[in-house]
């Protein structure tokens, strides 16, 4: 506590208002505390009028100094400057409206009024110290508060960034290899290539769409998802077989997007094209209660237990715990009687 007195205290334009209110609360409850030492409320009004205008000077001396100071004074000494100085002031100037003129009769019998004295001292101390504690508080939850919007800004940004940077992996490893097998497949046969090529236009068209949007209905990621299987299908001939299981319940649900597609990627490149005799992708969306859950299954070669997990499934996980927090999981497991199960879930959410 010591500490907070010892450094100034900046306080948002927007909260002094409140800071006055609790000056006239408090100043208030200190007028009628004395109110009841006198055992009587017929000195209540004056109380009011006194106790008031102690309380304004030294919340307005409060404020001058600091800002003649410029936040270099400590609010010690403010205070052993402002709680006598507004104690003066406010007294003669609550006199000037016809209240009691307390600081003229402390000076014309000091020695009996010292009791007055150092009770109104004392009042005047304990509640400058109570508002400047209030003032920090308020400056603090206002700082704090502005700390959590950039903060959560910093964190928006980084997930664009990552998402940016995780596109930029896929896309031209992708696209480089689909227009080099639809080179090739035009030349021995155009019927073939002609398919790829209308597949990779449509994915394209996908992806352009994707990268303008946070976030997108499940049944555009699963076009999307689509395409590439019906690409990779051409390319890989009938070492690759696929399916996709999606109800008309979660066609709507929204999904950020690049969540889905590494996982089908790893499919392909780790489960189907390392497996000599390939085999079959399956993607399956449900609504599990208030989740979204997609899976992504292969009967392809199946976890490598002693591999290391990849920079887009890592990207997965981390943009996960970015938007959803525990909520948002991914969970590798074996498929029976081989392959891999790529399980994406995360919460729920509609179009509106």
């Amino acid at each position: 506590m010591s500490d907070i007195l010892v450094r100034t205290t900046q306080v948002p334009r927007g909260t002094r208002w409140k800071s006055m209110v609790v000056v006239v609360c408090v100043s208030s409850i200190i007028a009628l505390l004395f109110a009841l030492m006198d055992d009587s409320y017929s000195n209540l009004p004056q109380e009011l009028l006194i106790s008031n205008a102690v309380g304004a000077c030294i919340w307005l001396l409060f404020e001058v100094i600091q800002r003649v100071s410029q936040g270099r004074v400590g609010m010690v000494t403010i205070g052993l400057v402002a709680v006598p100085l507004g104690l003066i002031i406010g007294s003669k100037t609550a006199a000037l409206f016809g209240a009691y003129d307390l600081v003229g009769a402390w000076t014309r019998e000091p020695l009996n009024q010292w009791k007055s004295i150092s009770v109104t001292v004392l009042f005047a101390s304990c509640a400058s110290a109570f508002v400047v504690l209030f003032m920090r508080a308020t400056g603090y939850r206002v700082e704090l508060e502005s700390e959590r919007r950039r903060s959560a800004e910093a964190g928006r940004a980084q997930a664009i960034a990552e998402l940016a940077l995780l596109q930029a992996q896929i896309e031209p490893h992708f696209l480089f290899n689909t227009l080099a097998h639809v080179q090739s497949a035009i030349e021995e046969e155009p019927a073939l290539g002609k398919a790829m090529l209308e597949h990779l236009i449509r994915y394209l068209r996908g992806t352009l769409r994707r990268s303008r949007a946070s976030s997108y209905a499940v049944a555009e990621e699963i076009q999307l998802i689509e395409s590439l299987l019906a690409i990779a299908a051409i390319r890989l001939g009938h070492r690759l077989r696929y399916r996709v299981d999606m109800p008309a319940s979660v066609r709507t649900a929204r999904l950020p997007p690049l969540l889905l597609q590494p996982l089908v990627e790893n499919a392909i490149k780790h489960g189907i094209e390392a497996a000599i005799e390939g085999g079959e992708i399956c993607v399956e969306v449900q609504q599990d209660g208030d989740s979204l859950v997609l899976r992504v299954l292969d009967t392809g070669m199946g976890i490598a237990t002693a591999a290391p997990e990849g920079v887009g499934l890592a990207n997965v996980r981390a943009r996960l715990s970015s938007l959803y927090g525990e909520r948002g999981r991914l969970a590798l497991h074996r498929h029976q009687p081989r392959g891999t199960v790529a399980e994406l879930r995360l919460p729920l959410q509609t179009e509106s």
